[in-house]
Formats: structure tokens, C-alpha cells, sequence
């Protein structure tokens, strides 16, 4: 779905033309208070206990045409705590995301400056999505949120709008895309057609895009993304998407796994398992959706993406248990389970990556069901280097999305020892510390710069999305069920704060 048209009005909300106006709904010891002041809106205020209003978060309520507007009026709940950029961002996205089967929508929430309009701007614009590519006989019955929306904000805010506006509608694109590209079907997005589709979205930017195929695969010796595609039909691919402003002084390496089904391999999954592997190459669109966003923002880092994309399919062709890869670079790996196939394409790109020296190097993948159970679906397990560990999470509180420190306790290192190779790339029958276990392989094949006293291994962080990419449940906030976007605003906020040392 293409992204609603974002704007900012600093004219009265009650004037708007839209067909609904959005208003805020504090809930309080006394029961739900309107945010607006000034007695604006004295008969929704007044009609507040007899639609049994509460203020609770994703709590909206519908009522008509109220005090002089023309637009229905819809309540949306913003909560008891205290009012911040994140709750304003969420209240927004739960309205947007909520009302459906109109074309426009206008939102007046309690806004106080800059920051706190780009957060309702980018909610808004993150939630009102809907994904209807494939419905043909259900399309004239499918309602979809609005495609036009006005924040209404004080005339002091308004007068330096285009750059909020222009932040805005550039982040929601950005998680739209990942939104999009994650629901294709995998009989239509595999390696050649995600290839594709990163060549489009990159025309027009000051972008260089790299595709190389299986034969340059060959040639480069990426052994891991060759072994986990041998057993499709349809060809690995590495696409390496590189943004380099002048003046840059810093450069960021972002690397994503982009397996665009994952059967499992021949070590088959079961049945119910494989429903949703169409989401294994979240990782990949989401490190090009952010060099893509980078690039259209002109943020003054170098940034590129190497998107590790493959498909897992058993055949005659695919590789076995027990078979040895000799990834780029030269490390043997053992393969004791196909289905721990993601950081096997990862381990090509953290090694390719390694080898132009970057400043740092962030992989996201989603790569463990352990990371799901150990975290949930809200939270983001982040591990790796302590210094750009904390970067990251710091980067996630700034724009509401929260990443958690996981350690990487050193004796399981000894886990992944092979009777024969460097390292296996998994541990068969360990239940224990899965997540963690697949953080020391990735760390493995993180490279070094400098020589003798001086060398030193590139700053790296692993960020495993398994348990936060796809939202199976109840929707919340701008997040409905399916894909998500989370990691796409936090690894844009860090790369604009690395571009200054």
C-alpha cells in the first residue's frame, strides 16, 4: 500500500475537512478528560461516560458531528501516564490503524512541539496500512485506512513543518516497504525477484546497487549462501546496496538475513512450523529499507547493506547434515542442522562486510525461535560488543521501540566445537541458551583492522527480530497482525547518531 499523503495544519481542528477528527482521551482518577483545552469540544466532553469511554490505550469510540464539526468525531485513548512523545506516537498509530473505509483523517492530540508532531506524524502514517495485493473477489469489500492525513498542531509548530512532515512520511515508507515486501508470497519474492525489488526501490537515490549471482557467488567463495540455496530451484543472490555521501567520515555495515522461505531443509520443519517462513528475509528488507531511508534523509554516514538471500528447500541438490562449507574467507562449518541455516548466509555477509574495515557492523536476522520465547514479540534481544550494544538500545528508547542487552555467556562458545571442522553451526538436542549459541557462531566470522598491538575486531551487534518482525496476535498501537517494521526507526536513529564519533 503506498503511504498516506502527511501534512500539518495549524488551522482550528474543529474547521477540518476531513471525514473524521481524531481527539485524545486522558484517563484519569476522576474518570476520562478530553486533551484539549479551552472547552473546545464541551459536547464530546459531555458525552464522554455515556459511550463508556475510559482513556485506556487503543481504547476508541465513535461519535457524530460535534460543536460545529463537519467531521465525525473519534476518541482514541491515551492512557494514565504521563504524556510523551512514545504515547503520542501510539495513540496515533491505534487510531489510524483503526479507522478504516475512509480517505482522509485528521488528528488532534495534545501536541507541544517539534518532536512530539513528528511522533503523531509517524504514527499515524506507520498505522495506516494495509496490505491488498492479492485480494481480487474480497477487494471491494476490504476497508483500508485513509490515504490523506492532517496533524493539527499549535501555528508556532506549523511554520517549521516541512522537515517533520518530510521525516515522517520518509520512515513510514520505509516500514511500509518492509511491510510489503514481507507479505509477497514466497511463489512470487524469492532471491531473483527480492534482487529485483531492491533495485527498484533504490532508483532515483544516491545509491549503488550489487547484485551478484550464483555463478559470482562462486567465483567469491561465498560458500554459506551457495550451500543454503542448493537445494531450490531458484538461485541464492547477494545484493550489496551502498550509500556514500560526500563528506562522510564514518562508515556503518548493516547485514540482513533474506531467506525468502525456510522449509527447514532436509532437516524438514513440521508442518505448522513452515506457515509464516515467508517473514525469514525480514532482516534483509529491513537493512535495505534503511540505507534506502538514509539515503532519501541525506544523513552524512556511509552506509551499506548486504542482504544474504536465499531459499531453504530440500531436494537431491541441498546440502546434508554433516556436510563441510568453506565459507568466504576460508572457515570450515559443519552442518548439523539445516534449519540453523540464517546465520550460515549471515556468516558470508559479516565476512564480505569485514572486509571493506567499517566503523562498526550491525546484523539483523530473524534467527532463533529462542529468541520468541525467551522475549516475546515486544521486545528485541540485542548482543554483541558492549559499547554499540548500548548504542542501540539507547537508539530504540529515543524512538520507542525497546531492544534488550543479552549476554554472551563464554562456555557455550564450546557448544558449536566440530569433530572435524572449525566450527558446526549448531548444537543437535541442546534446548539451552539457542539464541545465545547462534550470537558466538555470527561473532565468529566478525573480522579484525590493524596489525600487531593495534589490531583490534570491528565493533559488531546482533540484533535477532525473530520474536518482534511479525505480530501473530492482537494488534496495538500502528502494529496490526503481520509484519511489523520493528528495528527499521531504531537502525535509522543510530546511524544518524554514528555519524558523528
Amino acid at each position: 500500500m503506498a503511504v498516506p499523503v502527511l501534512s500539518i495544519s495549524s488551522a482550528e481542528p474543529v474547521s477540518t475537512a476531513a471525514e473524521v477528527l481524531v481527539l485524545g482521551v486522558r484517563k484519569t482518577a476522576d474518570g476520562p478528560r478530553l486533551a484539549v483545552g479551552d472547552g473546545a469540544f464541551p459536547s464530546v466532553s459531555s458525552a464522554l461516560a455515556g459511550i463508556a469511554a475510559t482513556g485506556g490505550v487503543d481504547e476508541l469510540r465513535r461519535l457524530p458531528p460535534l460543536d460545529g464539526s463537519t467531521a465525525s468525531i473519534a476518541l482514541i485513548g491515551l492512557g494514565s501516564g504521563t504524556l510523551t512523545t512514545d504515547s503520542l506516537r501510539y495513540a496515533a498509530g491505534s487510531a489510524a490503524r483503526q479507522l478504516t473505509g475512509i480517505d482522509s483523517l485528521a488528528l488532534a492530540l495534545p501536541v507541544t512541539d517539534g518532536a512530539e508532531a513528528l511522533a503523531v506524524l509517524e504514527g499515524a502514517g506507520i498505522g495506516a496500512y494495509a496490505y491488498t495485493g492479492y485480494r481480487v473477489s474480497t477487494i471491494g469489500t476490504t476497508k483500508t485506512p485513509a490515504d490523506d492525513i492532517v496533524v493539527h498542531v499549535p501555528a508556532a509548530i506549523a511554520d517549521d513543518a516541512a522537515g517533520v512532515v518530510a521525516r515522517a512520511s520518509t520512515v513510514a515508507a520505509a516500514i511500509h516497504t518492509v511491510r510489503d515486501l514481507v507479505n509477497t508470497p514466497p511463489s512470487d519474492l524469492y532471491p531473483e525477484t527480492l534482487a529485483a525489488a531492491a533495485v527498484d526501490v533504490a532508483q532515483g537515490l544516491p545509491l549503488d546497487v550489487e547484485v551478484l549471482d550464483e555463478a559470482a557467488l562462486e567465483a567469491g567463495g561465498f560458500g554459506g549462501i551457495l550451500a543454503v540455496g542448493r537445494g531450490s530451484v531458484r538461485p541464492p543472490r547477494l545484493v550489496v546496496v551502498r550509500y556514500s555521501p560526500a563528506g562522510a567520515t564514518r562508515h556503518l555495515a548493516l547485514v540482513g538475513k533474506g531467506i525468502t522461505f525456510d522449509s527447514g531443509g532436509l532437516s524438514l520443519k513440521p508442518p505448522a512450523g513452515m506457515v509464516g517462513m515467508k517473514y525469514d528475509m525480514t532482516g534483509a528488507v529491513t537493512a535495505l529499507a534503511v540505507v534506502v531511508a538514509a539515503a532519501q534523509l541525506a544523513l552524512p554516514v556511509r552506509l551499506t547493506a548486504w542482504l544474504c538471500i536465499a531459499e531453504n528447500m530440500p531436494s537431491g541438490a541441498a546440502t546434508r547434515p554433516n556436510d563441510v562449507l568453506r565459507m568466504r574467507g576460508g572457515t570450515t562449518v559443519e552442518v548439523l542442522n539445516t534449519d540453523a541455516e540464517g546465520r550460515l548466509v549471515l556468516a558470508d555477509g559479516i565476512v564480505a562486510a569485514s572486509e571493506e574495515n567499517p566503523d562498526a557492523i550491525v546484523d539483523v536476522a530473524t534467527l532463533t525461535g529462542a529468541a520468541r520465547v525467551a522475549m516475546g514479540e515486544r521486545f528485541t534481544p540485542v548482543m554483541g560488543d558492549d559499547e554499540i550494544v548500548k548504542k542501540l538500545v539507547a537508539a530504540g528508547a529515543a524512538v520507542g521501540e525497546v531492544l534488550w542487552h543479552m549476554p554472551m555467556p563464554p562456555e557455550l562458545r564450546s557448544l558449536l566445537d566440530s569433530d572435524v571442522a572449525d566450527i558446526a553451526n549448531a548444537k543437535p538436542g541442546n534446548t539451552s541458551g539457542g539464541m545465545l549459541i547462534a550470537a558466538h557462531f555470527l561473532k565468529t566470522f566478525v573480522g579484525s583492522t590493524g596489525d600487531g598491538d593495534a589490531k583490534r575486531s570491528i565493533p559488531w551487534a546482533h540484533l535477532d527480530i525473530a520474536g518482534v518482525a511479525n505480530n501473530p496476535g492482537s494488534p496495538h498501537g500502528g502494529i496490526a497482525k503481520g509484519p511489523t517494521g520493528t528495528t527499521v526507526r531504531t537502525l535509522l536513529r543510530f546511524a544518524e547518531d554514528f555519524s558523528t564519533p
